[in-house]
């Protein structure tokens, strides 16, 4: 496609990673078309293209915390990324790689991303923002996270052993009397292991795992068995910190209308497989059989995980 025809038909968003790094808000600011009509919203003419207003707001909207009284450096700063962007383009286009099908490939891939995206977030929009009701309910039926939050400060020690050996790893840490007993059973025992600290908020750990360590007192440990052996996590210390409710609101109202924009999405892809004639073809047609047969018996299976605690603290 020349440049003519480039003029003619509107701006298409070209990516070329080989050629220039640029952001993908750079790819979709390339889209933007002016309509028959319309003002010139020209901001600079490079070789036969332009770049315009539109492209720079665009990519201005993307730019999160840009205060007011920056907004004029970040333009031109954009507006030059742009200018180095519609070069690349145009030297790209000449060499005739925008017909590589390697590139027609990205661009495809990146098309489909953008439009399944937005349906996405046409189909989220109708999830509807929690009442304070609903957010104070949330607030008491979490009471680790925010009346009763406290910040942990983390001992871990992945261990390398055989399921076999778990078990023994699970009954030596109750019997240890403070996590430095334990290692030292490790190392006299020859079993490889690395250690490692962490300070974590309440909301830095995994939500599941939250009301177990909630439980924990200074001092204990857990031990869960991982894939290639076990993890011992042991808490050190903790101090509360707790969150009020007006401080927590803005958090759970965003949590909570995450949680129903992912059951409406959910619902919906649903429909629209159950609708929709999906037949695998080849190796993927054994695959999706293969895993249809192993799914009730896959459903009942529970995962292979223990826990315990050291019988004192250290």
């Amino acid at each position: 496609m020349n440049s003519n025809q480039r003029r003619r038909g509107g701006r298409r968003p070209v990516f070329l990673a080989p050629l220039l790094a640029v952001s993908a808000a750079l790819l979709l600011a390339a889209c933007g078309d002016k309509k028959p009509g319309q003002a010139s919203q020209t901001a600079v003419k490079v070789n036969d293209g332009e770049i315009t207003v539109h492209q720079i707001n665009f990519v201005l909207q993307q730019q999160r915390g840009l205060k007011p009284e920056q907004v004029d450096a970040a333009s031109k700063q954009i507006l030059e990324r742009l200018i180095d962007q519609e070069l690349a383009v145009q030297k790209a286009e000449n060499l005739k790689l925008d017909r590589d099908p390697r590139v027609v490939q990205q661009l495809e891939a990146a098309r489909r991303e953008i439009v399944a995206r937005a349906y996405l977030d046409k189909a989220g929009d109708a999830a509807a923002k929690p009442t304070r009701e609903e957010v104070a309910k949330y607030y008491d039926t979490m009471p680790a996270l925010f009346k009763e939050r406290r910040i942990y400060n983390l001992q871990e020690l992945a261990i390398e052993a055989k399921p076999e050996q778990v078990p023994e790893l699970k009954a030596k840490l109750e019997a240890a009397k403070n996590i430095n007993e334990f290692v030292e059973y490790l190392k006299s025992a020859d079993i490889r292991f690395a250690g490692s600290q962490a300070v974590r908020a309440a909301e830095q750990l995994p939500l599941a795992s939250l009301p177990t360590f909630a439980a924990m007192k200074d001092g204990q440990a857990l031990l869960n068995q991982s894939p290639t052996g076990a993890q011992v996590i042991v808490l050190a210390g903790s101090r509360a910190q707790p969150v009020t409710l007006e401080q927590a609101t803005p958090a759970i109202e965003q949590y909570l209308l995450n949680e129903r924009r992912r059951e409406i999405l959910a619902k919906d892809m649903k429909a629209l497989r159950d609708t929709a004639k999906i037949e695998y073809v080849g190796k993927f047609a054994e695959a999706a059989a293969s895993a249809a047969s192993s799914a009730p018996a896959a459903s009942g299976a529970d995962a292979s995980s223990t826990s315990t605690g050291m019988g004192s603290k250290q």
